[in-house]
């Protein structure tokens, strides 16, 4: 089941996320690779799918097996949505290793670390 729900995260079906998660499934879920469902949907860009997450108690700051954040991997993959998405939760700027202000100044975005020191 838990593959399920993993592959449901990738793909962004916050509906059904929502449904298992309410049935009783842990939100703060992990694969092999330490990568959280907030992760994997981060990643993916479904910034529905994260909200639907965080707001049932996943954890917006649980770094994977290299250090790695949700929020670092959004602003790497350029996800303004879930930007968004995780900062409402309440993701932290500076969390992980590179933290998402880290991944936000190696590729210029200088609109984020602006959105990130207003926090």
């Amino acid at each position: 089941m838990a593959a399920k729900i993993f592959d449901l995260a990738r793909a962004g079906d916050a509906g059904t996320l929502a449904a298992y998660l309410d049935a009783g499934a842990p939100a703060g879920l992990t694969n092999e690779h330490g990568h959280s469902l907030v992760m994997l949907a981060a990643y993916h860009g479904h910034a529905d799918a994260v909200a639907v997450l965080l707001a049932r108690g996943a954890d917006p700051d649980r770094a994977n097996d290299r250090g790695q954040t949700p929020l670092a991997g959004a602003v790497f993959k350029g996800e303004g949505a879930v930007i968004r998405a995780l900062l409402a939760g309440g993701a932290d700027p500076e969390a992980g290793t590179p933290s998402a202000v880290e991944t936000a100044r190696m590729f210029g975005k200088t609109e984020l670390l602006e959105l990130f020191a207003g926090r």
